[in-house]
């Protein structure tokens, strides 16, 4: 949201409260940020008449990670990613988050178990 480097973000006070951030918050933050653009166009693909630039920052956001796990952490249950996902989104987006976040990972998720979208998609996208 401030647009700034992934090193910077982690070194802020409410992310790391003292102590060096988790391993895997550096990886994801890393990848989301070096992916951003492919992980956008993907979620652009799933986004039914509505404009990228009009979905809610935080979901966007929300929508980034959750996609990103997806794609490149084969090691977390997919569902996991889309459950954590949805309960962030219902939480702190607006009252339609946690439904439209689920409705663009599923359709995400659905690509990927029916083959049609391989882990390796944004190693390839970003060639």
């Amino acid at each position: 949201m401030r647009k700034c480097e992934p090193e910077e973000a982690l070194q802020d006070p409410l992310i790391i409260d003292g102590e060096l951030p988790p391993a895997y918050s550096v990886r994801l933050l890393t990848h989301v940020e070096m992916y951003r653009e492919q992980l956008d166009d993907l979620i652009r693909l799933k986004v039914e008449r509505w404009e990228f630039h009009r979905i809610a920052v935080l979901d966007r956001i929300i929508l980034r990670i959750a996609t990103a796990e997806l794609l490149l952490f084969p090691d977390i249950p997919p569902k996991v990613s889309i459950n954590e996902a949805i309960e962030i989104a219902k939480k702190f987006s607006t009252d339609n988050s946690g439904r439209f976040v689920n409705g663009i990972l599923d359709a995400v998720y659905n690509e990927i178990r029916n083959g049609k979208l391989a882990l390796n998609w944004i190693n390839r996208a970003s060639s």
